[in-house]
């Protein structure tokens, strides 16, 4: 096979291969309103499709806000941790204190202390969604779930 050739079928290929990927490279974020239609059947249907695509995403945003509060704060305690001040030391074990008291979410502003049912944090997401009259300012679903439980689950401020 000639040069020419071989770069003309390998020029399709990446072709196609951006094509199928290009969506990954972007994820659309959940409307306010689309999550709404989800959780809006929740009392009727709780084990059905929207019922638990409803859930799963409450679940979802909690579980990604653990996890990365949680990475964050050890790589800043790991940052710390090289050649560190008498001051630095004492923020890395501070960091380490509201971890441990108040879990891995205290730095998302929003804590739920030691288990809470999924089904009690979705319930009162799904009030608040099931009030919202002027979706401005919150016309993304994630906008809505934080703010909830920052309101319902608030993280003690008075810790030293």
């Amino acid at each position: 096979m000639n040069m020419t050739l071989r770069l003309f079928w390998c020029a399709i290929g990446v072709l196609i291969i951006s094509m199928a990927t290009r969506n990954a490279w972007a994820v659309e974020a959940l409307s306010t309103e689309e999550l709404i239609s989800h959780c809006a059947v929740y009392d009727e249907e709780p084990d059905g499709e929207d019922g638990i695509f409803c859930v799963r995403y409450i679940q979802g945003f909690i579980d990604g806000a653990v996890a990365t509060d949680e990475r964050v704060a050890y790589n800043v305690a790991d940052e710390y941790d090289r050649d560190e001040t008498p001051t630095e030391r004492a923020i890395r074990a501070r960091l380490g204190t509201r971890i441990e008291l108040f879990g891995s979410s205290y730095y998302a502003e929003f804590c739920l202390g030691q288990p809470i049912p999924l089904a009690e944090v979705a319930g009162k997401v799904i009030i608040d969604l099931m009030k919202l009259e002027n979706l401005e300012g919150r016309e993304l679903a994630r906008d809505v779930v934080y703010e909830t439980l920052r309101r319902e689950y608030p993280c003690k401020t008075n810790v030293r």
